[in-house]
């Protein structure tokens, strides 16, 4: 998909206050870590993640969204009524219905006109609401739109230490792990058809220009990795998350590097003219086979993973984010957003920053 019109004008984020060290989870599984001889610090070792942050209890996920999204509204002084569309992309919702979209459109203050649902396809999901918005206002229907969304891995996490203490086996210990570097943190991302300014100044909002699009999925590798609720007695339901992560990093290289070649052709670029990479933040591992695989090198891409762990949806708008603060992101750089979930699917977008 090309994209004539569209531009990224801001990028804003919350991030959870409490901090979660892998220390502090590993002590807390010390009685797995001795009956499977494991030595401590392995978590780190296994995924170069240091620390996540999680919400306080009884944080609502719309909250987190709300607060990113009247940040991103306060920060380039953008007028709510001038939004035609409002997503909420977030994994963790709030209820089947109504939309969480619905709350944060209502405390926003948007008008009945303006479009409001939510989507859902794993850490993919901020990625299709951009490509959604993007697209009405490619066709004219909208000239701008909030993608929003808000993670929280506290209770996943909790759910998975309870099942590890209770299961002390190697196989439960490798099928959670990943889920244990899970963190939390909301997004908002305001695209527009580029037309609007910044009205303390007069100027044109200095937008990032969103070039294409390239998506792939593989749907026959949808077990590989699993979050929901699975029944455990008559009326009694818990939380399980589950991920083969080998078969996953195997699999999704194979998707991923499908997408990078389809996205080369679509973007016309070179792999040699990608300036700078930012990822869906998983981990290590993951981290060094991407780069391998695609031939870029590490100081093209910037990561968040090691303090912030991986946030879902949230990870990669939220490392663009806080790269284009450490003017890592520069003018004119060629950006390739890249982003592979369970399902398993891969999108792919390259920018002109």
């Amino acid at each position: 998909m090309q994209y004539a019109r569209v531009f990224i004008d801001d990028i804003s984020y919350q991030l959870a206050p409490r901090i979660i060290s892998s220390d502090e989870i590993e002590q807390r599984l010390d009685s797995v870590y001795k009956s499977l001889h494991i030595p401590k610090g392995q978590l780190k070792a296994f995924t170069g993640i240091e620390q996540r942050r999680w919400w306080k209890e009884g944080f609502r996920y719309s909250d987190g969204a709300i607060a990113a999204a009247k940040n991103c509204l306060n920060k380039t002084n953008f007028d709510i009524n001038d939004i035609g569309a409002i997503i909420y992309t977030g994994v963790c919702r709030e209820s089947y219905e109504p939309a969480t979209a619905c709350r944060v459109a209502a405390k926003l203050g948007a008008n009945s006109q303006t479009i409001i649902h939510d989507i859902s396809n794993a850490c993919l999901g901020a990625m299709n609401g951009i490509i959604d918005v993007a697209n009405r206002i490619e066709l004219g229907q909208i000239k701008a739109g909030l993608v929003v969304s808000c993670e929280s891995a506290h209770s996943i996490v909790e759910s998975s230490i309870k099942y590890l203490l209770d299961n002390p086996t190697m196989a439960v210990f490798a099928k959670t792990l990943a889920t244990l570097t899970g963190g939390s943190g909301a997004t908002a991302i305001l695209i527009t058809d580029g037309s609007f300014s910044n009205s303390s100044n007069a100027q044109r909002l200095k937008g990032h220009k969103l070039l294409t699009v390239t998506s792939r999925t593989s749907a026959d590798d949808f077990e590989i990795c699993r979050w929901g609720m699975e029944p455990v007695a008559s009326g009694l339901y818990k939380e399980v998350m589950t991920t083969d992560a080998t078969l996953l990093l195997k699999k999704g290289m194979h998707l991923g590097n499908l997408t990078w070649h389809d996205f080369l052709i679509e973007s016309g670029w070179q792999g040699s003219e990608v300036d700078k990479l930012i990822c869906h933040q998983i981990g290590a591992a993951n981290r060094k086979h991407v780069l391998e695989q695609l031939n870029i090198n590490e100081q093209q891409d910037f990561i968040t993973y090691p303090t912030l762990g991986n946030m879902g949806t949230v990870s990669l708008p939220v490392t663009a984010a806080i790269a284009t603060e450490q003017e890592f992101l520069k003018k004119k750089d060629k950006v390739a957003f890249l982003g592979i979930g369970s399902g398993l699917s891969c999108i792919m977008m390259g920018l002109e920053w």
